[in-house]
């Protein structure tokens, strides 16, 4: 029997315990009868005011991965998302690579990272040249830009919005999201992207397409069509950006 509300794929998707976004963002798509089990990574100390917070933060992430992972096994998933990112960006392509296999390793199933979803999102698309932009500090930022560097991107603009906690990218609003967009464009720029998981973006990069004739990559898109396409589902879904509606 199959799993009624999963009748397609059950995705284990895992994300920090101060993240709200992820699940509003992938329950919004309305892909029929694809449904979610959420793991949360435990936060006890959100706070992200400088570097030094930052890398605190991914401890915690690292401490508290393997319970999140362990829960979401329970539900017997097809498939592992990981609905944060920076950990996935950590240490470049080959960072991205190990974090990969070692979340395989640990649940002998396929894995979706937004690393590699942005990675693929940019090569289907034929963008080459691209501009950032991330909720986090410097050297986060720089973590980010050496991934798509390696990854063979033109890094053109990176820059973060410097949220002072996790729980504060939740409550970052449309209008300065729409300010760093309009910072980091220009003609030279071919895809804007946007990283950590925890910012509303999807529907306002959906939106922000349109006005720039050019891909606005929202991570929470990104993760959600390649975690569709490479378990082989082809569904085209309005609203959610040129990914997930055309691709």
């Amino acid at each position: 029997m199959t799993n009624v509300v999963g009748a397609r794929a059950v995705f284990g998707v895992i994300v920090p315990s101060t993240n709200t976004v992820v699940e509003h963002d992938y329950w919004g798509a309305r892909v029929p009868g694809v449904a979610y089990r959420t793991g949360s990574m435990h936060i006890a100390d959100p706070a992200m005011r400088n570097d030094r917070d930052f890398e605190a933060l991914l401890v915690q992430i690292r401490a508290s991965i393997d319970t999140a992972v362990r829960d979401v096994l329970t539900a017997e998933p097809d498939r592992m998302v990981m609905g944060m990112s920076a950990e996935t960006f950590w240490g470049g392509v080959a960072g991205n690579a190990a974090f990969e296999r070692r979340l395989r390793e640990r649940t002998g199933l396929p894995v979706t990272t937004g690393a590699s979803s942005c990675r693929a999102a940019l090569r289907v698309l034929g963008c080459r040249r691209v501009a950032v932009f991330s909720p986090y500090q410097p050297v986060a930022d720089r973590e980010v830009a050496r991934f798509f560097t390696e990854a063979g991107f033109d890094v053109a603009a990176i820059s973060g919005l410097r949220c002072p906690s996790a729980t504060d990218i939740a409550r970052v609003g449309p209008d300065r999201i729409l300010d760093m967009v309009a910072a980091l464009d220009d003609p030279s720029v071919e895809a804007i992207v946007q990283v950590g998981t925890n910012l509303s973006f999807v529907s306002q990069a959906d939106m922000l397409e349109a006005e720039l004739g050019k891909p606005v990559i929202a991570i929470n898109a990104a993760t959600l069509w390649h975690a569709l396409r490479e378990h082989g589902l082809t569904d085209r879904i309005p609203g959610s950006g040129i990914l997930l509606r055309e691709f």
